[in-house]
């Protein structure tokens, strides 16, 4: 594999939500950062002719197919960006590790625990090799959540002891909402656990330098059948003009309590039942000398308690995330003038372009991808055995360059 003058040329496979949010990224970070390579963005896949077209179009990309066979296996395709449903990622990250490519794969990295090995394992091997991956969980990106964690491992918060996470929405509260794709297991792999949960997972950890060792968890589906959705109306009906249903086979909603490896101990719930609750994420880091705390819906502030300031100046401080010397933010406006959603998927392009182009290894890695879906595998296990405290297998003895 090569690049054309500092060029590293993308291919992406979707193009729904998060196709649309990498594009978005893909066309802007050259514009923002001074890279040592420019992202090009030559081919969008998707399954759907026309509808491929039409978002080639509408999202910036050259071309469109919808073989990524194809795709992946291009000579004049560098980096393969894969924004599918969970049941693909495996098969398209593999051949595309295997034609040599550079892959990001959005989370949660696969279906299945086994997948997740198999795709970690070749992540190693195609290192070797020069081929670099890296899992997409864009939280990690988020300026605020940035300075949250240089704060962490300056000490700043002294020994940790609890970690609070959260996060809420309510998109399928109505019980008429159809079973769409993120609603069954084969397709999605879990529900609220992998598509939101893993979210929080990963942030903790990342934030605060601690991995999950042991979980005690229970889940819940709240409504079991759904109407069926087709293309033009949205529900599928019966012949007797009933309107036919089927089963939810992944969770609604997902609670745990966790022990993590420094000491601390978690407690996460992610749900999509939290009524009037729309993207509401929440991290919370309490330590012997303070306590940090990130939420989503004030995505430039942290909220800072220092203890060690006299008992008459304590008080939670808020911590507006926009200066030049805060991460990421040396490239964007001026002090005070906010950022959004849309800019951690920039500086996702960002970190992964820089580390492509220089040959360092980039982070997430599918190594810590793995480790996340070994805390996912152990919450299923604990809820399906009603609550009891499960190990979270260490991702070390889980990853070998095949």
């Amino acid at each position: 594999m090569s690049t054309t003058e500092n060029e590293l040329r993308v291919g992406m496979v979707g193009y729904a939500f998060m196709g649309a949010a990498h594009s978005q990224a893909w066309r802007t970070v050259n514009r923002v950062y001074d890279l040592p390579a420019r992202a090009r963005m030559v081919a969008v896949c998707g399954r759907d002719a026309g509808k491929v077209a039409e978002a080639a179009d509408r999202l910036g990309w050259e071309e469109h197919t919808t073989d990524w066979r194809e795709l992946v296996n291009r000579p004049d395709i560098d980096i393969v960006d894969i924004c599918t449903p969970g049941d693909s990622h495996a098969e398209i990250a593999l051949a595309a590790l295997a034609a040599g490519k550079h892959v990001l794969c959005e989370k949660p990295l696969a279906n299945t625990v086994a997948e997740a090995r198999e795709m970690a394992a070749a992540a190693a091997t195609a290192r070797a090799g020069g081929a670099l991956s890296m899992c997409g969980f864009n939280y990690r990106r988020v300026p605020a959540v940035a300075l949250m964690r240089q704060l962490v491992a300056d000490g700043r918060l002294g020994e940790i002891r609890h970690v609070r996470a959260s996060y809420l929405q309510d998109w399928i509260v109505d019980p008429q909402f159809p079973l769409v794709w993120r609603l069954r297991k084969e397709v999605s792999g879990s529900g609220a656990l992998g598509d939101i949960g893993a979210h929080i997972i990963d942030l903790t950890q990342y934030v605060t330098g601690q991995q999950i060792t042991g979980v005690s968890a229970v889940t819940e589906t709240f409504v079991k059948e759904r109407p069926l959705p087709t293309e033009s109306s949205g529900l599928a009906a019966q012949a007797d003009g009933a309107t036919a249903t089927g089963p939810v086979t992944v969770d609604d909603a997902a609670v745990f309590v966790a022990r993590l490896d420094g000491g601390a101990l978690g407690t996460y719930e992610a749900t999509r039942f939290a009524t009037g609750r729309k993207n509401a994420l929440r991290v919370e880091i309490n330590g012997s000398l303070g306590t940090l705390a990130f939420d989503l819906e004030r995505l430039n502030e942290l909220e800072y308690y220092d203890a060690t300031r006299p008992v008459a100046e304590q008080g939670f401080s808020r911590i507006l995330v926009t200066e030049s010397e805060h991460p990421y933010l040396s490239a964007w406006w001026p002090p005070g003038h906010i950022i959004g959603y849309e800019h951690s998927f920039t500086h996702q392009m960002r970190d992964f372009i820089e580390a492509v182009a220089t040959g360092a290894d980039p982070s997430p890695s599918f190594a810590e991808a793995l480790q996340v879906q070994l805390v996912l595998d152990a919450v299923v296990q604990s809820a399906e055995l009603g609550s009891s405290w499960t190990k979270v297998e260490p991702a070390l003895t889980a990853v070998t360059a095949a």
